[in-house]
């Protein structure tokens, strides 16, 4: 639809140059769409940062306790926030290179279009300047006409009504030239005039065009994250689902555990002499001179003078008296000199 050709004209002949503003405002729109975009990168890269902040805060939680391993839910869940954001956040960094880009061709092409167009600035300056004209000699004529017919009226001489006649004529042949020149001017402005409206359209068409592409790719980058950072929330919500009270009370035995012997009942034991163990039963050891003893001489059985007498107590290897009592276990020393 023509919406340009059709409703830029007007006594002023404005449209033209609305129409070139209008053009020149697209650099205007595609610069602050990219300061938007700036902005919002900036947002989710403070938004990341925050997240990482806090997923160090959760990885610091305590270890102690039940809920202990709760923490390591959060700091993973905080951690892909995290990554999400930062993520839209380059993705707004490229949109904002892309923008750019555009920017670059939008300047070149209002470039070119500047100069295609030139023909229907001038055209319009013409036909302002023809315009003026074609009043002025509008109203010179109609002066003219009006002196002419106030003589005519008023009966003044013949000469004077003559000249007052000449001069409307020649008023009317200037201002017939006017309007001649006005529609020629006129015609070449309509039809350059048509043609730069379209050619305006056909420009503004494709500028919203790349606008809405880039806003677009905005929306679709945002939505992508939307559904990531749901899937995390989704992710978050069923890992502290799967991880039971059962399981933080198990887990925290296992770790914690100080073994599964329970102590053993007690019964009272009544004291038996023949419970102490006979290696611990005492042996006296005799009191002998060193050089007496068995183990150091022992007597010839030659020699008449040392003779064994009949209840003479015998002795060990060590100087101990062997009594030959009923507990023949007991051993006691000699008092003095065993003979």
């Amino acid at each position: 639809m023509a919406f340009f050709k059709n409703n830029f004209w007007g006594e002023k002949n404005a449209g033209f140059d609305v129409l070139y503003h209008n053009m020149k405002h697209g650099q205007l729109a595609t610069k602050e769409l990219a300061e938007f975009v700036r902005e919002r990168a900036a947002i989710e890269e403070t938004y990341s940062k925050s997240m990482s902040k806090l997923a160090k805060m959760a990885s610091n939680g305590s270890s102690l306790g039940t809920f202990a391993p709760m923490w390591d839910v959060f700091r993973v869940s905080s951690d892909k926030l995290a990554l999400c954001h930062l993520e839209l956040m380059r993705k707004m960094n490229s949109l904002i290179n892309d923008i750019n880009k555009y920017t670059d061709e939008q300047v070149k092409i209002h470039r070119k279009t500047k100069e295609e167009v030139v023909g229907t600035l001038e055209a319009v300056q013409t036909l302002q300047v023809q315009s003026g004209q074609l009043q002025k000699s509008r109203e010179n004529y109609h002066s003219k006409c009006v002196e002419a017919d106030r003589l005519r009226r008023e009966g003044a001489p013949q000469k004077e009504l003559e000249k007052a006649e000449l001069k409307s004529k020649k008023a009317a042949e200037s201002f017939s030239s006017c309007v001649e020149k006005y529609n020629r001017v006129g015609g070449d402005f309509e039809q350059k005039m048509s043609e730069s409206a379209q050619k305006f359209q056909e420009l503004e068409e494709a500028h919203l065009r790349q606008m809405k592409q880039l806003i677009k790719a905005y929306s679709h980058s945002i939505e992508d994250t939307h559904v990531q950072v749901g899937q995390v929330h989704e992710e978050f919500k069923q890992n502290v689902e799967n991880i039971g009270i059962e399981n933080l009370i198990k887990k925290f035995a296992e770790q914690k555990s100080t073994g599964t012997d329970r102590p053993a009942p007690v019964g009272f034991e009544e004291y038996s002499s023949s419970q102490v163990p006979e290696g611990k039963k005492s042996r006296s050891k005799a009191f002998r001179i060193p050089g007496l003893g068995k183990r150091d001489k022992e007597p010839d059985s030659t020699d008449t003078a040392v003779t064994e007498a009949p209840n003479s107590p015998q002795v060990d290897d060590e100087g101990f008296v062997i009594r030959n009592d009923a507990n023949q276990n007991d051993i006691l020393p000699c008092d003095g000199f065993c003979s």
